[in-house]
């Protein structure tokens, strides 16, 4: 097939963008070469690919300063990516476009036990913060199931939690404090080593907005005291709905565990077959775990063990010792994977009120049944934070849009149920065209006016979050940036 010869005017303007960026950066921090690029060209949402115009890789604010600068001068798209783990498509480029690295951004800048912080580059990967201070009886509490992978800048961009959020929180409930470049280079600071910082919450609004209003290089996060002791009980159910009930009964009867997790036949079978576990054969599990003094889990699992047996559990067993406990959230961290062992999927990230949950996973059934492709539920029960995975043929045609449209209908569901289109995947490419399902015109609007005051031309992560035909007409009446 003949392919039609590259436009001289665009390869000169890469050419000229190419050597302005390698001039603010070391050798080997600007990749350029097609087929380098080419692993930059999705992120985990891998069924949507475009390679970037160019990568660069800073290892400092400054560098990072320097390159926007470059791009703001040159009117380039900034496309900011962590660890590439986001199941949205937060770091999908476009083909005009710059993406801002932070994998050498991975320092640890600062520690105070006393004052209970960490400071740190925020291309350091979210285990390893609590990596870094545990010898000294600390942790970084938000724990994706990618914890081993995913950025901190990642983290923060999509707003994450994990399976032990339900006690300490998201990412925002943890961040202190940020060092964020603007799209023109300005290097500014929000917050700092202390809760509340005064005026307003611009924090509060960088957290999750997903790339949109600037680049965060470090982030000062709160750092907690490790708990005494804590002990996970799996309690197994004959449905979906029955799971759901006992979630909600726990949550009203005002016990606090660290983490509810759910999982359905599918996943658990999954995850067994992978992890070994010794989960129960069953059609769908809670894992609840509690922490504390020996006398406080006790107390705890006891009321979560008389609630359960209110709704007839095929079984009920608590961890016997540390190393069944590794076993049991070793299967629940590695369920994305162990799935992906099995077949393509489509992972969603919708949240809802827990009590919806019974009559929410009703409906994710009738679905199923009506789309003819099988779900495999598994999320973060405690505060409704669900991650239905859609099972498809990759290779079978029709089936992805298929599966797609099955997604829409179900994260539909759950803004009727009273919830909203993410809990911490964020909206990226996935779901930008369903936020009017959610929000108003009018909400869009306030939205597009935040970012309107941090990127004027809007140049950061194009393309995401707002309706497309939307935030294209908002970046074509943008400004010209300053020659």
């Amino acid at each position: 097939m003949h392919m039609p010869a590259p436009n001289p005017d665009v390869l000169r303007r890469k050419a000229r963008i190419v050597e302005r960026l390698a001039h603010v950066l070391p050798d080997g921090a600007v990749i350029h070469e097609e087929h380098e690029v080419r692993a930059y060209e999705c992120d985990a949402l891998t069924a949507y690919k475009c390679p970037p115009l160019a990568v660069t890789l800073p290892a400092s604010t400054e560098e990072v300063a320097a390159v926007l600068r470059v791009c703001h001068e040159e009117r380039v798209p900034v496309v900011p990516r962590g660890s590439g783990t986001s199941l949205a498509g937060g770091a999908l480029p476009t083909a005009d476009s710059v993406i801002v690295g932070v994998a050498r951004l991975n320092q640890v800048l600062e520690t105070d036990y006393d004052n209970r912080f960490v400071r740190v580059q925020t291309g350091r990967t979210n285990l390893s913060v609590t990596g870094a201070v545990e010898e000294e009886g600390f942790f970084y509490a938000p724990d994706p199931s990618s914890q081993l992978a995913c950025a901190i800048a990642g983290n923060i961009g999509m707003n994450s939690g994990g399976a032990h959020c339900l006690k300490y929180g998201v990412t925002t409930n943890n961040l202190l404090g940020v060092t964020m470049v603007l799209m023109d280079g300005t290097v500014v600071e929000l917050g700092g080593a202390h809760l509340d910082a005064g005026g307003l919450d611009l924090l509060g609004v960088v957290c999750g907005s997903e790339g949109q209003l600037g680049v965060v290089t470090e982030a000062t996060l709160r750092i907690l005291p490790k708990p005494e002791g804590a002990r996970p009980v799996l309690i197994g159910f004959s449905s979906n709905e029955v799971a759901g009930a006992c979630v909600s009964d726990i949550i009203k009867a005002g016990v606090l565990p660290v983490a509810i997790e759910f999982m359905d036949r599918p996943c658990i079978r999954a995850c067994e077959a992978f992890a070994h576990a010794g989960y129960p054969d069953c059609e769908a599990l809670l894992i609840v775990e509690v922490e504390g003094s020996p006398a406080e889990i006790d107390e705890q699992l006891g009321v979560i063990k008389q609630i359960a047996r209110g709704h007839d559990p095929v079984e009920l067993r608590e961890a016997a010792d540390a190393d069944e406990a590794a076993r049991i959230w070793l299967g629940r961290k590695s369920a994305f994977g162990a799935m992906g062992q099995i077949n393509d999927y489509i992972c969603l990230d919708g949240t809802i009120p827990v009590s919806e949950l019974p009559r929410v996973l009703g409906g994710i059934r009738k679905l199923s049944e009506r789309y003819g492709l099988e779900v495999a539920n598994v999320f973060h029960a405690g505060d409704g934070n669900m991650h239905p995975l859609i099972l498809f043929n990759a290779n079978e045609p029709g089936d992805l849009e298929k599966a797609e449209a099955m997604g829409a209908d179900i994260l539909r569901l759950c803004v009727e149920a009273g919830g909203c289109l993410t809990g911490e995947h964020g909206v990226g490419v996935e779901k930008r065209d369903l936020m009017a399902v959610q929000y108003t015109p009018d909400d869009l609007e306030a939205q597009m006016r935040v970012k309107d005051v941090f990127d004027p031309e809007w140049l950061l992560n194009p393309t995401k979050v707002f309706p497309l035909d939307v935030s294209e007409t908002r970046r074509l009446g943008a400004p010209a940036a300053a020659a």
